[in-house]
């Protein structure tokens, strides 16, 4: 447990990509099985262990301690693992540390009722860093700055494979992974789960301009953007899928690989093809249209869906590539043969769970331009642009596709309130409401629109818990409301990319990817955007 412990602390505390990934391959060569593969499973949100749950954690905190003070504690620190590590009474002289595997193994066969008994046993066993470590583990909620695409990655570099073929595998392999470190240490053979109806890894796009050179007039080459070089598609405001039905198994998963076929059955039932397709799951409006996001975001995370539900938001996929047809690999084939193959198969489906893609017509940078920025529908973020040549890759090469995005609607907003972060934020106040002007008899009043948790940088992130700290005018719970008057606020744009009309808001509008563009810090409150000036944008989201 302690190697465990030392491995989460150094990744949260060690900033670089490259230097995490150092991190993990040295633990995944040091340590032994079954302890690194339950490591890896905890750090890629494969290990639940359902019976431990943060309700029960703060009970045995509340057996121990005064529940007031951990309360001002929990308050004060943001996040329950480190506060009741912190706050733990400590036991003299007990000083055993149990392996994680033998943690993992304790925790599956104990009964539910036993568990606190359990918890409490380990809790009183180790020190500070370990407790954490351990309820970080037994809860879930690591945060650590590792995504479950950089922990393989660590993989691929600790065995001196490609990350393609570790994500091709990893659908169908089980914790703790002996099979899969065996062969990445040159000990065995490279394991062969049946892969049936396993997700593929996805290719992803780089923005075609980065944000640094958005006002930037000459960022794009428009001699680079030619008919002959580009297909383009509308970029829809969905999320990414990938459609999976092949030797009678069905599934659909994320870009990320979680499979959510319960929560999308209606579209899983009419996968009547042997294939695996790429696209973007939508939900389809009465009128044929495509309805807006927060449409979807109803269904999405359901563990099951009513009729009701399935028959007043339809889910589809608007499929824009084939990655396998039958018993045919079909990535290594062209942007152009993918594409006439898909048409091919989606041409004679009978069923409007699934459709391709428009094309739109490439010209020149510039028309392409006025497009992106004024769709046809406004459920559209902008362009994707692919080379016709362009092989299916997994991950995000380099040149093959791009986005480019519609602009970002902006306001001037004023903070609310404020609300600590978690992990390495959990000492700062980083999670913010913001609020517009409202006209009332009396004159105006502040009104949440929406909440924000980045778009700014480290530095700035010190300016925002400053002000908070200093403009703190009354406390609930973890959230503290901050000065947010005509004359005293402080003013930020926000970013966001559409507005929906949304009766379960107090303001009845919902924004759709809020983040700070940057602070005002020259700004008076009372010139931040009113609510009826905000609603304007209805106009266009549902035009």
């Amino acid at each position: 447990m302690q190697a465990f412990s030392q491995l989460l602390d150094s990744l949260i505390l060690t900033p670089g990509r490259n230097a995490k990934i150092t991190l993990l391959c040295d633990y995944f060569a040091r340590t032994p099985d079954p302890a690194r593969g339950w490591a890896l499973a905890a750090i890629t949100g494969e290990l639940d262990l359902k019976t431990i749950k943060p309700a029960m954690i703060r009970a045995l905190v509340s057996e121990r301690m005064d529940e007031e003070l951990f309360r001002l504690s929990y308050d004060y620190v943001g996040d329950l693992a480190e506060t009741v590590s912190l706050v733990w009474p400590e036991t003299h002289g007990a000083n055993y540390s149990p392996t994680l595997d033998e943690i993992v193994d304790t925790v599956q066969d104990t009964p539910k009722a036993k568990a606190p008994e359990l918890i409490a046993h380990w809790l009183d066993r180790l020190g500070a860093s370990e407790r954490w470590a351990l309820l970080k583990l037994v809860t879930g909620g690591l945060r650590i700055g590792v995504s479950a695409r950089l922990a393989k990655q660590a993989l691929a570099k600790f065995g001196g494979v490609e990350a393609g073929e570790i994500e091709e595998l990893w659908h169908g392999l089980d914790a703790p992974y002996e099979d899969l470190f065996a062969w990445l240490s040159g000990d065995g053979e490279k394991p062969a789960p049946d892969m049936s109806g396993a997700f593929r890894p996805v290719m992803l796009a780089h923005p075609l301009i980065a944000k640094k050179d958005r006002d930037d007039p000459d960022a794009i080459n428009p001699d680079m953007i030619t008919p002959e070089a580009f297909a383009a598609e509308w970029k829809w405001d969905g999320i990414r899928v990938q459609a999976v039905s092949e030797n009678g198994v069905r599934r659909l998963y994320t870009r990320t690989g979680d499979d959510i076929s319960h929560t999308f059955p209606d579209v899983v039932a009419a996968m009547e093809f042997d294939a695996v397709l790429d696209g973007e799951l939508l939900v389809r409006k009465p009128d044929g249209n495509v309805a807006p996001f927060n449409d979807l975001q109803q269904r999405l995370n359901r563990k099951t869906v009513s009729k009701k539900m399935l028959s007043e938001r339809p889910a589809f996929i608007r499929a824009y590539d084939i990655l396998h047809h039958g018993e045919e690999d079909l990535r290594a084939l062209t942007f152009r043969e993918r594409r006439a193959k898909l048409e091919a198969l989606l041409g004679t489906s009978p069923t409007d769970r699934f459709d391709v893609s428009p094309l739109v017509e490439v010209t020149d940078a510039a028309s392409l331009n006025a497009l992106r920025n004024a769709p046809p529908q406004p459920e559209i973020e902008g362009l994707m642009l692919k080379r016709w040549e362009s092989v299916y890759e997994a991950g995000r090469p380099k040149g093959p596709w791009f986005k480019w995005k519609r602009d970002p609607f902006l306001i001037d907003a004023v903070i609310m309130y404020a609300q600590r972060g978690h992990g390495r934020r959990s000492g700062y106040f980083s999670d913010f409401t913001f609020g517009v002007w409202a006209e009332t008899d009396d004159g105006h009043e502040i009104t949440p629109v929406g909440k924000a948790y980045f778009g700014f940088t480290d530095e700035e992130l010190k300016e925002l818990d400053k002000f908070v700290r200093n403009n703190t005018i009354d406390r609930f719970g973890p959230v503290r409301m901050v000065k947010a008057t005509r004359e005293e606020g402080l003013v930020v744009e926000v970013a966001f990319e559409g507005l929906n009309a949304s009766p379960r808001h107090k303001s009845g509008v919902a924004m759709r990817f809020p983040r700070f563009n940057r602070i005002r810090w020259d700004k008076p409150a009372a010139e931040a955007e009113t609510l009826d000036g905000l609603k304007e944008f209805l106009s266009y989201s549902e035009a």
